[in-house]
């Protein structure tokens, strides 16, 4: 073994590999959070591995009156990619407090309450119930494609975005505000930064995009519904684009918030790909219905990257210009 072979060893040897973040003041272990609406409350997926080991699970997407969601079909596999038209269906944020909370919180991950609303008054009604509740975080979901009323309708246009999270803001004043941006909306840019500057501590993006399926056998439409949002492999590209713009726009002006990238990620390349783009932290999702495993491979392999490459640690992972 010649000289610089050895010097090389000894810097992987000796490389402490940190993956932890900080999401607008909350330290993460890792980058990588269970996506809403895909993880339930934990309950299923604690007794198929140990979730403590994630950074963070996002909740289902959580209103003030409970939800039975959508009639009719609600998941459809096409290629490369899933159909959901759940339609929120929830136990409502009071019970949610009461009841899945605790569990929640002994999972030992952060807890990112996904909050939902039909309505302005409904959104700032359970905020102020998360807000003092045990959540480390509220995601402020103004991007869901599978809601009749509210939901995507108040995340298409900059200024009610901004209204709404101004709103949220006052009364959520104890949590972290993150705003979930659509990929539908016509400038997401616009509306992410009219939410910046109306109090969001951070930016997660996208949700899913609106899509339909129809049944040629019967021809009608697959969904009740009619649209339903589509993810997995197939939105990946498309996401990761419009993450990379948005932190290069934030950039531009000025502006040092957290990004949360998802779409379509359903390995560590594919979660890297993110971090590169400017992404603080990622959620995963369809991927855990293939492979209930998929995180945890997702986080063992970043980390296995990072030693391969001597990085220590995620601010050093970017796109080399």
């Amino acid at each position: 073994m010649n000289e610089n072979m050895m010097h090389e060893n000894t810097i992987h040897e000796n490389t402490i590999i940190d993956l932890s973040v900080n999401i607008a003041g909350i330290r993460l272990k890792n980058p990588v959070i269970a996506a809403s609406g895909t993880f339930g409350n934990g309950k299923e997926y604690s007794q198929i591995f140990d979730t403590s080991k994630l950074g963070a699970i996002c909740t289902i997407g959580l209103t003030m009156p409970p939800r039975d969601g959508n009639t009719g079909i609600r998941i459809w596999e096409t290629p490369s990619g899933l159909l959901n038209s759940i339609g929120l269906e929830n136990p409502g944020i009071p019970s949610f407090i009461e009841n899945d909370l605790p569990f929640l919180k002994n999972l030992g991950p952060a807890i990112i309450a996904n909050l939902s609303g039909s309505s302005s008054d409904e959104y700032i009604q359970g905020a102020i119930l998360l807000n003092e509740s045990s959540v480390d975080m509220v995601e402020l979901n103004i991007s869901c494609p599978n809601v009749r009323e509210g939901g995507m309708a108040f995340g298409l246009d900059a200024g009610t975005a901004a209204a709404l999270t101004a709103a949220v803001r006052r009364v959520c004043t104890n949590k972290p505000l993150i705003v979930k941006l659509s990929p539908n909306a016509p400038s997401i840019f616009a509306v992410a930064l009219a939410c910046v500057r109306a109090g969001a501590d951070g930016l997660s993006l996208v949700n899913t995009i609106r899509a339909m399926a129809i049944d040629t056998v019967n021809r009608k439409p697959v969904f009740d519904n009619i649209t339903a949002g589509l993810s997995g492999p197939a939105i990946k590209p498309i996401a990761l684009r419009m993450v990379w713009d948005l932190y290069k726009g934030l950039n531009d002006e000025n502006i040092k918030i957290p990004v949360i990238g998802m779409g379509g990620i359903s390995n560590a390349n594919d979660a890297l790909e993110y971090l590169m783009a400017g992404a603080s932290a990622v959620q995963v999702g369809t991927a855990s219905f293939l492979d209930p495993f998929s995180m945890l491979n997702i986080i063992d392999d970043i980390q296995s990257f990072m030693e391969t490459n001597n990085i220590q640690n995620l601010a050093e992972i970017s796109i080399r210009g």
